[in-house]
C-alpha cells in the first residue's frame, strides 16, 4: 500500500519523533540526499519508525543518523526541522523540552530572516496580481471566445448583413454565457485576492461584489462624498477591489487575534465586512469617481486637440483606465457622439489599446519561446485578444511581467495616433473592439481602422521586442538556448524518447551501483546509475545538460539534461563531512556542460586520509521519466568514455 503523502512540516516532526524526540537531536545538517543528525542517545532512535515515514527512502545509522529524503526535497525538510527548533543548520538544538526557549529562538530567527528580505515592492505587487488572475485564464479564454463570436454576430446584425429576427436569440444566449464571467469579474477577483492575501475567500468575494452596488435604491442612490453625484456601479474597478481585499486581510487577521474564540466565527466576519465595505463604498469608490471626473475634463481637452496627438494619448492610457474602472466614464461620451453625428470617433482609437497587447504578446512569444508556461498562456489568450477581449493578455501575460504592459500601451498609442491622423474613423455602435469592430466602422472607412490595428500590432511588437522583455526572463531564455545548442552539438536529440549518453566522470574503473560501499546507493534508494573509482582527480560531467545545483560543501553537483533527466554527481562517500576541502568546483549553476567539460578537481588523497570513500557516484534521481537504461561497460575506462545509456519516456 502506498504511503500517505505528508507535508514538509509533518515529515520534519515525524523525523524528530523517530530520532527519539527533538531533545535527543543535538544538531541537524543535510547533504544532497540525506538529513544528517547528531543524536545524544542512540538507544532512543527508532529506525523502523523513521523508515515508515512517507517520503523517507531509507535510514543509515553511522557516525551520524542519516535519513534519506532525496535531492530537491532534503534541503526543505532539513530547513523545516531547524525552523521548528529555532536554530540554524548545524547549530546545537536546545536540550530538554524548553519550549519557551525554542519558541523565542524561532521568533528571533523569523524576524532576522524577514529583515534580510529585500524584494522589490513593485515585483511583489506584480507577483500578487499574477497569482490573482492566472487561475482565471481558462474562464477568460472560454468566455472571451464566446464574447468575440457574439460581438461579430452583433456587428453583422447592426450592419444589416444578417437578419436580426433569425440571429438575435443566438446572440442573446452567447451573451448570457459570456456575462457569467465578465459581469461578475469583480467577485472572482475578490475571491482570488483573498486567497493570495490570506483572507477568507468568500469574504473577498463579497467585498468584490460591493462595487456592483446591487442593494442600492436607484431612486435614492448613495452620494459620492467628493462630488455629491450618485455613485456608479463599477467605480474603483479591479484595482479598487484588490486594494479593498488587501485591507480586508489585514483587518481580519487582527480581529482573529483579539476576538475570543467562542464568538470569533460570528464577530470577525461581520466586523471585517462592515469596516472594509464602508471604506469601499464611501472612500475607495468615490475616490475613483473623483479621479474619473477629473479625467473627463482631460479627455475632452485631448479630443479638442485632435489628430495624432489625441490618438496616441487616448490609445496609450485606455488600459490603465480599464484597470481602475474608469472606462465607464466614456460611455456617455460615445452615446453623445453617436446621437449627434451618427458615429463615435473615440471607440476605434480606444480599441487600439487591446491591439497593442496583441503585438506585445507576439513579441513575448518569439523572444521567450523556450518558456513553455508563458507561450501556452499566450497561445490561449491571443485569439480572444484579436477579437477584442483583452483581459487574458493583460492579467495573464503582460501585467505580471511589468515592462510588456507598458510597451503594449505604447503600441496602443501608436495605433491610436494612426487613426487620429487619418481622421473620420468612427463606429456606429459601442461594445466590441479588436477585429470584431471592423463591420461597425462607419462610412466605409474600415480601411483606416484596419491600418490602425496593424500599426498597433506592429508598434506593440517592436516596442516589446526591443524594450519590453524583462531582464530575468531574457537571461532564462538565453540560458535555455545555450543548453539546446550544447545538446545539439553533442548529438543529443531533444525530443521524446531521447537517448541520453552517460560517460565515465574520471579515468579509472566503472562499476554497477550494486557494488557501492554505501547501502543507500547500492540499494538504489536514490535511483539507477553507476559509479567510477577514479585514478586521478579530474572529474568531468557524466552527461550533457545544465548545472542545476552545486552543493555548498562542493561534494555534489546536480545536472538537468535537455530531455528532463535529473542527474546527481556525488563525489565520494560521506564526503559532506569534509566541508568542501578536497573539492574545487570549476562550473557554476546555470552553466551548460558536455561530457568533455571538467566540472571539478578532487584531492583523492585527502579523501582517503579522512577515511572516506572516493567512489564517484552518478545517479538518475527521477527514474519515473526513464523508459530504458543499461550499463554498457564495466571495468577500466578513460574519462568521458561512454558507459551508460538511458532513454526517456
Amino acid at each position: 500500500m502506498a504511503k500517505e503523502e505528508l507535508t514538509l512540516n509533518q515529515i520534519a516532526k515525524e523525523i524528530y519523533d523517530g530520532a527519539g524526540g527533538m531533545e535527543n537531536v543535538q544538531s541537524v545538517v543535510h547533504c544532497m540526499t540525506r538529513v544528517r543528525m547528531s543524536v545524544r542517545d542512540d538507544s532512543k532512535v527508532d529506525q523502523a519508525k523513521l523508515k515508515s515515514i512517507p517520503g523517507v527512502l531509507g535510514v543509515v545509522d553511522d557516525e551520524q543518523l542519516q535519513v534519506i529524503i532525496g535531492p530537491g526535497k532534503v534541503n526543505k525538510v532539513a530547513k523545516e526541522m531547524v525552523d521548528i527548533a529555532g536554530v540554524e543548520l548545524g547549530e546545537e538544538l536546545p536540550q530538554g523540552s524548553g519550549k519557551e526557549k525554542v519558541n523565542a529562538k524561532a521568533a528571533e530567527m523569523k524576524a532576522a530572516q524577514k529583515a534580510k528580505q529585500k524584494n522589490s515592492p513593485l515585483k511583489a505587487v506584480l507577483k500578487d496580481i499574477s497569482n490573482i488572475f492566472v487561475p482565471m485564464i481558462p474562464a477568460f479564454v472560454g468566455s472571451g471566445l464566446i464574447a468575440g463570436v457574439a460581438a461579430v454576430m452583433t456587428n453583422l446584425i447592426t450592419a444589416g448583413t444578417i437578419d436580426a429576427a433569425t440571429w438575435q436569440q443566438f446572440v442573446d444566449v452567447l451573451n448570457i454565457l459570456k456575462n457569467g464571467m465578465f459581469s461578475y469579474l469583480v467577485i472572482f477577483t475578490g475571491v482570488n485576492a483573498a486567497q493570495v492575501f490570506g483572507a477568507t475567500p468568500t469574504l473577498g468575494g463579497v467585498i468584490g461584489a460591493v462595487v456592483l452596488l446591487t442593494g442600492m435604491n436607484p431612486e435614492a442612490p448613495i452620494k459620492n462624498l467628493f462630488t455629491g453625484d450618485a455613485l456608479a456601479a463599477g467605480q474603483g474597478g479591479i484595482i479598487g477591489v484588490i486594494f479593498a481585499v488587501w485591507l480586508l486581510s489585514i483587518i481580519e487577521k487582527k480581529l482573529h487575534r483579539i476576538i475570543p474564540d467562542a464568538v470569533d466565527i460570528i464577530i470577525t466576519p461581520m466586523l471585517s465586512l462592515l469596516v472594509i465595505g464602508l471604506l469601499e463604498i464611501f472612500l475607495i469608490m468615490p475616490l475613483a469617481g473623483f479621479i474619473s471626473n477629473g479625467m473627463v475634463g482631460g479627455i475632452n481637452w485631448v479630443l479638442s486637440v485632435g489628430g495624432a496627438f489625441s490618438g496616441f494619448v487616448l490609445g496609450a492610457l485606455f488600459l490603465p483606465m480599464v484597470m481602475f474602472g474608469l472606462h465607464q466614464i466614456l460611455t456617455p461620451i460615445h452615446i453623445q457622439m453617436i446621437g449627434e453625428t451618427g458615429k463615435t470617433l473615440l471607440l476605434p482609437i480606444l480599441a487600439m489599446a487591446g491591439a497593442g497587447q496583441v503585438g506585445a504578446a507576439f513579441a513575448l512569444w518569439i523572444k521567450l519561446r523556450k518558456d513553455k508556461e508563458l507561450t501556452e498562456m499566450i497561445k490561449g489568450a491571443l485569439p480572444v485578444g484579436i477579437l477584442g477581449i483583452g483581459e487574458p493578455l493583460i492579467y495573464g501575460v503582460t501585467l505580471p511581467l511589468g515592462r510588456p504592459f507598458i510597451t503594449a500601451c505604447v503600441g496602443g498609442g501608436i495605433g491610436g495616433a494612426v487613426i487620429g491622423a487619418i481622421g473620420g474613423v468612427g463606429a456606429i455602435a459601442i461594445g466590441p473592439s479588436g477585429a470584431a469592430l471592423i463591420p461597425l466602422i462607419a462610412n466605409g472607412r474600415w480601411w483606416g481602422y484596419v491600418l490602425g490595428l496593424l500599426a498597433a500590432y506592429i508598434g506593440g511588437f517592436i516596442a516589446t521586442y526591443f524594450f519590453g522583455i524583462p531582464k530575468d526572463k531574457l537571461a532564462e531564455q538565453e540560458l535555455a538556448e545555450a543548453t539546446f545548442e550544447t545538446a545539439e552539438a553533442v548529438n543529443t536529440p531533444v525530443i521524446a524518447h531521447t537517448a541520453n549518453i552517460f560517460t565515465a566522470v574520471a579515468a579509472g574503473s566503472v562499476h554497477p551501483l550494486e557494488e557501492a560501499a554505501d547501502p543507500v546507493f547500492a540499494e538504489k534508494m536514490m535511483g539507477e546509475g553507476y559509479f567510477v573509482e577514479p585514478t586521478d582527480g579530474a572529474i568531468f560531467a557524466p552527461v550533457a545538460g545544465k548545472i542545476s545545483t552545486i552543493f555548498p560543501t562542493k561534494h555534489a553537483i546536480g545536472i538537468t539534461t535537455e530531455s528532463g533527466l535529473e542527474v546527481l554527481l556525488h563525489m565520494g562517500i560521506n564526503t559532506v563531512e569534509l566541508d568542501g576541502k578536497p573539492f574545487e568546483v570549476l562550473v557554476t549553476e546555470g552553466q551548460s556542460v558536455t561530457t568533455e567539460t571538467q566540472v571539478a578537481t578532487v584531492d583523492l588523497a585527502a579523501i582517503k586520509e579522512a577515511g572516506k570513500g572516493t567512489s564517484m557516484m552518478v545517479l538518475i534521481t527521477n527514474m519515473n521519466d526513464v523508459e530504458t537504461h543499461v550499463l554498457e561497460k564495466t571495468g577500466t575506462v578513460k574519462a568521458s568514455e561512454e558507459v551508460f545509456k538511458a532513454t526517456t519516456k
